[in-house]
This record gives C-alpha cells, sequence and structure tokens, in this order.
C-alpha cells in the first residue's frame, strides 16, 4: 500500500477536477452505461463497477490526449480501485464532519471550466448536457471540492510548525530565496557603443537623461519609449523582462532594482551598450510590509423580526445623536450593539489594518475625521455610526515573514502529512472486495 500510495493519489488527481478542466476529450465524453454492481463495500458505503469504469475511461482518456503511457490493464486496475477506495473513505469523513458545497459554488466552477474551454457558460451546460455528462460533471466538482477542503482541514491540524523552524528557515539560504521579493522593471537603452566619438556619446547621454525627466513629470513608459523609437533620433531599445528577484537581473541593475520605490526612475545608467533607463512598474512578495492601521469603535444595529430596516435606521440615528449630546460612546455600545466581537469592549475594534474592514465601512472611515461620529450608514452586517480614533502605519515586516516561513513550511509538510493521513484511515478502515 505505502510504495504505491503516491501513483495512487496522481491517478485519483487527474481523473478528478483537472480533467474536467479540458473535458472537450472524446473519450471522457462519451456516454457511459451504469453498470450497477458493488465491487466493494467500504465502511458503511459501497463502490460500484460503474465508478469504476467510469474513471478508468477517464485516465485513459486524459493518458491519450497528453501521449502518456499507462501501465498494464490489471495493474492500472488495481491501482484505480484502490485509489477510488481511499476516495470513498474520505467523503464518508466530510459527510460525517458536514463539509458540503452548495449548487451556487459549483456553478461558479463550471463558469470556470466554460472559459477554460473558450465557451460560455450556457454553451458549456448545453454540451456536457449533449453528451450526457452533466449531472455527472457537477458531482465530480462537488466531489474534488469536498476532498480539496477536507485534506486542507485535516492535514493543517497534523501539521506543527515550531519557533525554531521558523527562525531557521528565515535564516537559511532557502529560506531568504523564498522570501525575497520580486521585481517587474519596464526598461529601455540609448544605445551607444565604444566606437561613438566623445560627443557623440555625450548627446545620447543627455538625449537619455531627457527621457528620464519626461519620466519623471509623469509620462507613461510606454508613451516615452514609442515617442523616442518614432523621433529616430538615436537607436533606442527594450528587454521585456519577467518577474524577476533583484539578483536575477543583470549586475547592472541588480543592485538598484531593490532600492526602487513604486514607478521610480533610475538613469541614464552607463554601459557599454549605452545609456539604460529603468523604472520599477510592480513589485510582490518580500518581507517589507508597512500597513497602514486605523483605531476605530463603532455600534451596528441589525434589522430583525421587531425592527425592520426604517426603524433601524432610526435607532442608530438616535444613538449618534445621544453620543453628540454628550452620552458614552462606550456604554451605548454595550447596551445596543448587535456586533457580539466588540459590545464587550465597548464597540472598540482596536487597530484594523487597510482591507480588514467591509468595503463599506472602510470607505467611511478613511474619509472620517478624528474623534468624529460617522453619519449612519449600512454595510452587509446591518447598520452603523463609527468614530476613529487614531491613525498609523504600523511596520509589520517581522510578523509577515513569520507568517510566511510558516506557510513555506506547511506547505513543504503537507504532501507527506496527507499521505500519513491517508495510509491511516485506510489501514483502519472495514474493506470487503466483491467477485
Amino acid at each position: 500500500m505505502n510504495s504505491n500510495l503516491s501513483t495512487l493519489q496522481r491517478l485519483v488527481t487527474c481523473a478528478g477536477l483537472g480533467m474536467l478542466l479540458c473535458l472537450s476529450t472524446p473519450a471522457a465524453l462519451g456516454q457511459r452505461q451504469l453498470l450497477d454492481q458493488v465491487i466493494a463495500i467500504i465502511d458503511k458505503d459501497v463502490l460500484l463497477l460503474s465508478e469504476l469504469e467510469d474513471r478508468l475511461t477517464d485516465i485513459r482518456g486524459q493518458a491519450a490526449a497528453n501521449n502518456e503511457p499507462l501501465p498494464a490493464e490489471d495493474v492500472l486496475r488495481a491501482e484505480v480501485l484502490e485509489a477510488l477506495i481511499v476516495e470513498n473513505l474520505q467523503m464518508q469523513f466530510a459527510e460525517r464532519v458536514s463539509i458540503r458545497f452548495d449548487d451556487d459554488t459549483i456553478n461558479r466552477v463550471l463558469e470556470n471550466m466554460a472559459r477554460n474551454n473558450d465557451m460560455t457558460f450556457d454553451q458549456y451546460i448545453a454540451m456536457l448536457e449533449e453528451r450526457d455528462v452533466y449531472i455527472r460533471t457537477r458531482e465530480q466538482v462537488r466531489k474534488q471540492l469536498t476532498l480539496q477542503e477536507l485534506q486542507r482541514g485535516i492535514v493543517n491540524r497534523r501539521i506543527t510548525i515550531s519557533d525554531q523552524e521558523i527562525q531557521n528557515f528565515l535564516n537559511s539560504e532557502m529560506g531568504r530565496e523564498v522570501m525575497a521579493a520580486e521585481f517587474f522593471v519596464n526598461h529601455m537603452v540609448v544605445v551607444s557603443d565604444e566606437l561613438d566619438a566623445t560627443e557623440i556619446k555625450e548627446a545620447k547621454r543627455k538625449f537619455a537623461a531627457d527621457l528620464v525627466a519626461r519620466l519623471q513629470d509623469g509620462e507613461e513608459f510606454a508613451t516615452v519609449f514609442t515617442a523616442a523609437q518614432q523621433a529616430r533620433i538615436y537607436l533606442v531599445q527594450t528587454t521585456n523582462f519577467d518577474w524577476l528577484k533583484a539578483e536575477q537581473f543583470p549586475t547592472l541593475f541588480s543592485d538598484i532594482v531593490g532600492t526602487l520605490s513604486l514607478n521610480e526612475v533610475e538613469g541614464p545608467i552607463p554601459a557599454g551598450n549605452g545609456f539604460h533607463i529603468i523604472q520599477l512598474a510592480d513589485k510582490r512578495g518580500g518581507t517589507e510590509q508597512i500597513v497602514s492601521q486605523t483605531h476605530i469603535r463603532h455600534i451596528m444595529l441589525t434589522p430583525n423580526e421587531i425592527r425592520d430596516e426604517d426603524q433601524t435606521l432610526s435607532a442608530i440615528q438616535d444613538l449618534r445623536q445621544r453620543i453628540i449630546d454628550g452620552e458614552e460612546f462606550a456604554d451605548l455600545a454595550r447596551q445596543n450593539s448587535d456586533d457580539a466581537t466588540s459590545v464587550v469592549a465597548g464597540g472598540d475594534l482596536d487597530w484594523v489594518s487597510t482591507g480588514g474592514m467591509p468595503a463599506e465601512m472602510e470607505q467611511v472611515v478613511a474619509t472620517l475625521a478624528l474623534e468624529t461620529i460617522s453619519e449612519p450608514f449600512r454595510t452587509d452586517g446591518g447598520w452603523h455610526i463609527a468614530e476613529v480614533l487614531g491613525r498609523r502605519d504600523e511596520d509589520l515586516s517581522g510578523e509577515y515573514a513569520r507568517r510566511q516561513a510558516d506557510n513555506a513550511l506547511r506547505n513543504r509538510k503537507f504532501d507527506l502529512e496527507l499521505q500519513n493521513w491517508l495510509i491511516e484511515i485506510r489501514a483502519e478502515a472495514f474493506v470487503e472486495l466483491v467477485e
């Protein structure tokens, strides 16, 4: 069992959601005859011959589409049967812990599948119905989402990451490489070479400096580059760099890129082949995290069976007026707010980072003066009034780095721990094959 488990997991994955995303494969779309013969009893459920045949058809179809070899038929059949047993055990587990996905979620996945097949949602559904696999496809999507959610929840609880592991990772070469920021850089060069006379080189340098000045004045990089090419005064070229870490750029730029702010321009940078200009267009990753935070408190009233929308709005307006008239915000919040997470603290949400509150609230709070009670505003939770108690930029770089390291270490341990868990539930299960 142990030696074959990785193969079995690959078979389950290949014939699951990944297979459905390329469901235009004819072998995977052919009509199937249901063969309702029980071939295995698995704890409190059974496995049907039709399930095995469907999965084998999917695997053969995908292997043919990708020109991949398959094991001998008897080996393939045995491996797929074992994979389906393990999958069935997981689905029983998911049922016990009430993991379910509604039809709207399934439809959103089908919409993505339709786009991947260059179809509209309706066209894709019509195609599935025409080939008599619509219901089966929906259930396979539901099954794959359920398995992913179950595995993520179970396996992550089994993984422990110590503080020492995090620190060792952050100090390691691999850790520094994983955590390093990536940069997207705009680039152009006013071409020059060693044969250029001194005055020509200086003229090219000044031309490049003028381009830099235009960029610093706010002109778009593409506009400046196109205009410089079309002017035909000097040869201007570009290099389309992909997302790269600083050390992956040419040596000429590697020490500069990491020092640039977003949209900042550097140049002209002299080199043997000309005068280079770079602009930092975007940045992702890295450990530097300076986050804008707002200290806010609020009162929320939610419409209910005894207080409709208009009455709720009227009640929150009344609370606002009482605060303006001198009553304590915190006291009124404790007595009236429907937000269970902040009611004990008198409505105090403490310091909240940008993006950490509902969009409607964030929009109001962003323009609210300090120590001013907002006008009532609506979110999905209900009607609110809010007060900003302070604003700050907080350096969360250390916390962010530790969180990223934890994620990286968890991802490295996930597959092994998943296989261990699958081995355990298979060993503990009652499975009887029916001849």
